[in-house]
């Protein structure tokens, strides 16, 4: 690691103690502070008590299993934000799209080099979110409020309302929704949502760009079969509606 960069901390919840003895050491190499668990309710009580630059999760715990864990993770303030690579022996895509669903920001299939972990978890950390980098949205003036019809987008509390219900989002669904709603009517491809929210160098699809919208309207649409806030430009991206 280079001598400039900032120590990082990551949580790593593997109950194989051999898998996260062998996680955790290169994660160590590679200059992280690493603290294990092969445990789903104390990988909770860790991330509650103690700010992580990352989170490695098993989803195959004993237990409280790692998707029970995620879930939970997303609701808590303190660790809402957090990036979560899951660690998964499941190969059904639905499994894994699952796990995307429910807030993760990356997985990764058992077996898998520890190279690639490790080059996965600096990519989930290497940039600030892209809240924190991004041009100011139009509408949004030193970090004011977006506003998109009912919807309220406030980057200075990192905060969603509805009307009057506030929306919890993670960290990546926060970024994409007040980029998306600072620009109405304007389409972002795939590939340029990729670069805004991700800062392009992470291991994210088409597919995950799709599962994050999904997840957006289940929170912001009244509708979200029949979304009218984000919408679909098909076979180009998406973008929200200039209302």
């Amino acid at each position: 690691m280079a001598d400039t960069e900032p120590t990082r901390t990551v949580l790593v919840v593997e109950d194989e103690p051999n898998i996260r003895e062998l996680v955790a050491l290169h994660l160590q190499l590679d200059g992280w502070t690493v603290t294990q668990t092969g445990d789903g309710q104390e990988a909770l009580h860790l991330a509650r008590a103690e700010p992580f630059d990352l989170i490695i999760l098993d989803l195959m715990l004993p237990g409280l299993d790692g998707m029970t864990v995620l879930r939970a993770l997303r609701r808590d303030a303190p660790a809402k934000d957090v990036p979560v690579l899951l660690l998964t022996a499941r190969r059904d895509e639905s499994d894994k799209v699952l796990g995307l669903e429910s807030g993760a920001d990356d997985y990764l299939t058992k077996p898998f080099g520890v190279r690639e972990l490790v080059a996965r978890a600096r990519a989930l950390t290497r940039r600030p979110r892209a809240a924190a980098t991004a041009p100011t949205p139009a509408g949004s003036v030193d970090g004011r409020p977006v506003r998109l019809g009912p919807l309220v987008v406030d980057p200075a509390r990192r905060s969603v309302t509805v009307g009057a219900r506030e929306v919890e989002l993670t960290g990546r669904e926060f970024d994409l929704l007040h980029l998306l709603a600072g620009h109405p009517g304007i389409v972002f491809s795939r590939e340029a949502l990729v670069q805004r929210v991700w800062g392009g160098d992470t291991y994210v699809t088409a597919r995950n760009i799709d599962t994050l919208v999904k997840r957006l309207r289940q929170k912001v649409e009244t509708n979200p079969s029949e979304p009218t806030l984000i919408l679909t430009v098909w076979g180009t991206g998406y973008k929200a509606a200039d209302v």
